[in-house]
């Protein structure tokens, strides 16, 4: 019923469980088995219940996160994917010397290649990344 062997463990160890709790309930009406099969149904049940609500409330939250994204938060998404779009000798360039703050001759040493060949890398980024970047609006009322 749950479509996961680790959720239907979970979920047999709680009727187990509820089963002790509820022993006292049980009137004998009908066999112990149909009494123990109702609880691990109910419990089944109750948990696809609450994975649908909880998938209906993540992604009303998505939807509303990605109308409501700032100006700022739209840039920075834009820039990340601008980023991935570099090849990854000038995307390390850039992290290294923009977002890390290291200098030219620091981010050689770490990359392992000369100095200017780190300045030719990150001018190369940047003349990218303004192409990449050169049409973006933010989305709605952003800021």
């Amino acid at each position: 019923m749950t479509g996961s062997l680790a959720e239907a463990e979970d979920l047999a160890q709680e009727t187990f469980i509820a089963a002790w709790t509820q022993l006292g309930g049980f009137r004998g009406g009908a066999s112990f088995s149909s009494w123990l099969y109702r609880i691990a149904v109910n419990r089944c049940l109750n948990a696809r219940a609450r994975h649908a609500r909880r998938d209906v409330l993540h992604h009303e939250w998505a939807a509303h996160k990605a109308e409501s994204a700032s100006g700022d938060e739209q840039l920075s998404q834009q820039v990340q994917a601008a980023l991935l779009k570099l090849a990854p000798a000038q995307r390390a360039a850039m992290v290294l010397t923009v977002y890390d703050g290291m200098n030219h001759a620091e981010a050689a040493r770490v990359l392992g290649c000369a100095e200017t060949t780190v300045s030719w890398r990150v001018f190369l980024a940047r003349r990218k990344l303004k192409q990449l970047l050169a049409d973006f609006r933010p989305r709605g009322g952003g800021a």
